[in-house]
C-alpha cells in the first residue's frame, strides 16, 4: 500500500512540471503513446524527466532511448556502477531532483560496490578529463549514462522542482517515501533486454564523435538515432545563429561553470539579431548552467513563440550538445572521441 502511495505521489508530480504541458498517460498516441508504455515497462512507472519531453515526440523518444540503453539495459556494467555515475553527474549539475532519484535507487541495492571511485570519477569528469575507474570494456555504458544525465540534468532543472515528491508531501515524510521509492526502483538482477528501444526513430549512420559508443552496437546506434533527431529539433526550433554561437562557446569550453552573475550571457548573445537574443540567452543558460534558469529567462522566448514544443525541443538541444561537447572528454585508453556536433 505505502509503494502504491508513492508510485502514485511521483505521477502527481507531472502535474507540477513547470512551463509546459506534460500529454497525459490516457491522450498519448503514436510515439508518445509507446515511449510512455516502454517507460513504464522498464521503469516501473511514467519517469517525469521522460516525460517532460513529451510536447516533442521525437525528441522524448531520443532522451528515453540515450537513458535506458544505458542506464537501464542489460550489459556488462553493473546496475549500482551505472547508478553511481548518474549520482555524480547530478551532483556536479546542481541537480537535486536527479542526485535524490538515483541516490536513493543506488542507497536500496544490496550490494553496491565500489560507489564512490564511480561518483567521484563523475563529478570530477564533469569539469575535464579524468582517469577512469572502469576497464575500457565498460565505457560505451558508463560514458553513455554520464553523456544521458548531462542532457536530463538540465532539462530537468529547466522543468522539474528540485524534489521527486510533489509540495504536499510532509518533510517529516520524505524520509520514508525515498526509502520506499528507491525499494520501487531498485533493480532486480537482471535488465530489460538491450536494443529494443532503437526504432523508436530511424537508423542514420553512426559518426565518429561516437568513437566511445561504438564497441557497443547497441549503444552507438541508440546514441546515433538520438543525435540525429535532436540535431532535427533544433533546426527546427533554434535560430541558426543562436545554434552557431552556442555551439562555438561549447567548443571552447572546458567545463567549468560560468560563475554565479549572468553578465556574461548578455554580452555572449549582444551580436544576435535582436528577434535571437532571447533563445540565444535561454540556450546557453541551459548549456552552461542550468540551475540558473529561471521564469524571466523561459517567458522571454516564449513570448518569442507559444507553443511548448519549441521550447522542449530548444531546451533538448542545448542540453544534449553541451552533453555532447562533455563526451570529448570522457575518453578511456584505446577510445578516441570526436568533435561535438557541427
Amino acid at each position: 500500500m505505502v509503494a502504491m502511495l508513492v508510485r502514485f505521489a511521483v505521477r502527481r508530480s507531472l502535474n507540477d512540471t513547470r512551463h509546459v504541458r506534460v500529454i497525459k498517460r490516457r491522450h498519448a498516441d503514436g510515439l508518445v503513446a509507446e515511449v510512455y508504455r516502454q517507460v513504464e515497462r522498464d521503469f516501473k512507472m511514467l519517469a517525469p524527466p521522460v516525460a517532460l519531453h513529451s510536447a516533442a515526440p521525437d525528441t522524448m523518444a531520443a532522451s528515453w532511448m540515450i537513458l535506458r540503453e544505458t542506464l537501464l539495459a542489460q550489459g556488462i556494467a553493473d546496475r549500482a556502477s551505472k547508478e553511481a555515475v548518474a549520482t555524480g553527474v547530478s551532483v556536479a549539475n546542481s541537480c537535486p531532483y536527479c542526485a535524490d532519484v538515483h541516490g536513493m535507487t543506488l542507497d536500496a541495492i544490496p550490494d553496491p560496490g565500489d560507489r564512490h571511485a564511480y561518483e567521484e570519477w563523475a563529478r570530477a569528469s564533469s569539469a575535464g578529463p579524468v582517469a577512469p575507474p572502469f576497464p575500457p570494456e565498460r565505457a560505451p555504458e558508463l560514458i553513455g549514462v554520464a553523456v544521458a544525465f548531462h542532457h536530463y540534468n538540465r532539462m530537468v532543472n529547466v522543468f522539474l522542482s528540485e524534489s521527486p515528491f510533489p509540495p504536499h508531501v510532509p518533510e517529516s515524510a520524505k524520509p520514508t517515501a525515498r526509502k520506499v521509492l528507491g525499494g520501487v526502483l531498485r533493480p532486480g538482477p537482471d535488465g530489460p533486454p538491450a536494443g529494443t528501444s532503437v526504432d523508436l526513430l530511424p537508423a542514420v549512420p553512426v559518426p565518429d564523435e561516437l568513437a566511445w559508443a561504438r564497441p557497443n552496437a547497441v549503444v552507438a546506434d541508440a546514441f546515433a538515432r538520438a543525435y540525429a533527431a535532436v540535431d532535427a529539433a533544433g533546426a527546427r526550433s533554434v535560430p541558426a545563429s543562436v545554434r552557431a554561437l552556442v555551439r562555438a562557446r561549447l567548443s571552447a569550453w572546458d567545463g567549468q561553470a560560468p560563475g554565479l552573475s549572468r553578465s556574461w550571457v548578455g554580452d555572449a548573445v549582444a551580436g544576435l539579431p535582436a528577434a535571437d537574443q532571447a533563445a540565444g540567452r535561454l540556450a546557453l543558460v541551459i548549456a552552461f548552467a542550468s540551475y540558473q534558469v529561471d521564469d524571466e529567462l523561459v517567458e522571454a522566448f516564449r513570448r518569442t513563440t507559444a507553443e511548448d514544443r519549441a521550447l522542449v525541443e530548444l531546451a533538448a538541444w542545448s542540453s544534449l550538445t553541451a552533453a555532447r561537447r562533455i563526451s570529448t572528454w570522457l575518453t578511456v585508453p584505446g577510445t578516441a572521441s570526436g568533435s561535438a556536433a557541427a
